[in-house]
């Protein structure tokens, strides 16, 4: 290994000292558990390096140039993660260096952060109508997997049957979280609908399920009837956990109402850009059980008053059930939090209030409905799932129009749209078919304008 100027362990006497203190003849030492099989046999096949800031600047900018981005282009884009409008103040706030310094450790007085976090759950926990709210663990999709783990330690059952209209990097998600412990079942949904197929859903649920898992809206943007799957989930002993976009909620009732035991989702419609892989927080509820509380690997923080009247102190509750207390003995193993996502989640209710959460709801609804309505009359385009009530997303298929989902998308983009994301390899039953997305930042403009786009691709 060459000496590099910024690396100290690079200089051999340096590292020579580093091993002779661990006992170590080399390096090679600390890699002895790991299977030779698993090992790389050669030197990775890095390019050569930049040697000055400057050009390595130039090179990253000419990286970035190369990114299409939803700031120069009109995106129809969903499945997950979504463009919407972020308020300035949220940028402002999360950009604090109090709060962007932040992370998981207390080596340091930190009340206004646990203040914040503290503030953001309590706000979550109305607009979900639960009592308990953890602090963002890393995504929405480790929520879910934390979830229905979380239905299997307090039932003692290992079989969670989720519903098929997931989001099928979700459902990877849980497999892969659950390995070890859980077996999965998928509830088939009805092609025609969009919607859970209840009779298929009867038959798997049994005595051994720990959860019922459905997400409202599903991935495919459609709305199921929750409290008929509660009654079937409790009706087997089994929690009902559901996946929620917290933004719905201003037009949907809230799962808490229809009886669900857990609820999870992502914040990251709540006052977050999109980014390349960041801009995530998962968030799970529950009532105030203790039973299922103790289930919870993430913090939880609460108020306390101090010994001066009139003041208050923030921090953790029940701290001993978390892998920072218990280390291999806790729940899960807990590591970093998305703990400034949830301050931002936090400024953004807090600025939006009740009444702006039901307008900024209202109003996707309505461009929603819109855009079904405007795109149901393009020639050789279908809304698979027509009769049945959306919310932000659909499915539209391109069967009719003789083209592959890849083809439009193609055209879209030369014309500087981001089009739906392709679902013909996910779900090949729904045929050539696109899950498009709305938001309170599409003008009734940017849908005619992506109507009229399509048309001419089609045409082509």
């Amino acid at each position: 290994m060459a000496t590099h100027p910024y690396i100290p362990n690079s200089v051999p006497a340096v590292r020579a000292a580093m091993l002779r203190e661990v006992g170590a003849a080399s390096t090679e030492d600390f890699f002895a558990d790991i299977p030779a099989a698993l090992r790389m046999q050669a030197p990775l096949n890095l390019p050569a390096p930049h040697l000055s800031e400057a050009r390595l600047k130039r090179h990253v900018d000419g990286l970035l140039r190369k990114n299409q981005h939803c700031g120069a282009h009109l995106s129809f884009l969903g499945g997950g993660c979504y463009q919407h409008h972020v308020p300035a103040v949220c940028d402002e706030i999360n950009g604090r260096s109090e709060f962007a310094t932040a992370y998981a450790g207390e080596p340091y007085d930190d009340h206004g952060r646990f203040q914040a976090l503290f503030e953001y759950c309590s706000m979550m926990g109305a607009l979900l109508e639960m009592d308990v709210v953890n602090v963002p663990v890393y995504d929405g999709l480790q929520a879910a997997a934390t979830a229905v783990r979380m239905a299997s330690r307090h039932t003692g059952r290992r079989r969670v049957v989720v519903a098929g209209n997931i989001n099928p990097d979700k459902l990877s998600m849980m497999r892969n979280y659950g390995r070890a412990d859980l077996d999965f079942d998928i509830a088939p949904f009805d092609p025609a609908t969009g919607l859970l197929d209840k009779t298929g859903l009867a038959a798997l649920l049994g005595q051994d399920t720990a959860a019922l898992y459905l997400d409202v809206p599903s991935f495919l943007g459609t709305i199921d009837d929750g409290a008929a799957l509660a009654a079937a989930a409790h009706a087997a002993g089994a929690l009902f956990v559901v996946g929620v976009d917290p933004l719905s909620l201003g037009v949907l009732a809230t799962p808490a109402s229809y009886g669900a035991d857990i609820v999870c989702g992502d914040i990251q419609p709540l006052g977050m850009h999109m980014n390349y892989g960041g801009g995530q927080g998962g968030f799970i509820a529950s009532h105030d059980d203790p039973a299922i509380v103790m289930q919870y690997p993430s913090r939880l923080f609460g108020i306390v008053p101090t010994s001066v009247p009139g003041e208050y102190g923030f921090g953790d509750v029940a701290y001993s059930r978390t892998s920072f207390d218990k280390r291999e003995n806790g729940n899960e193993f807990v590591g970093t939090a998305a703990a400034l996502w949830g301050i931002t989640a936090g400024v953004f209710l807090a600025l939006m209030g009740p009444q702006g959460m039901g307008e900024l709801a209202t109003g996707i609804a309505q461009r929603t409905a819109y855009a079904k309505q405007r795109m149901a009359r393009i020639p050789g385009l279908r809304i698979t799932h027509g009769g049945s009530c959306h919310f932000r997303e659909f499915v539209v298929n391109f069967d009719g129009a003789g083209l592959p989902v890849a083809a439009i998308n193609a055209a879209l983009l030369k014309q500087g749209m981001f089009g739906g994301h392709d679902l013909s390899a996910d779900f090949p039953v729904l045929g050539q078919s696109a899950l498009y997305a709305f938001s309170e930042v599409h003008t009734q403009e940017d849908i005619d304008l992506l109507c009229a786009t399509l048309e001419k691709a089609i045409q082509q």
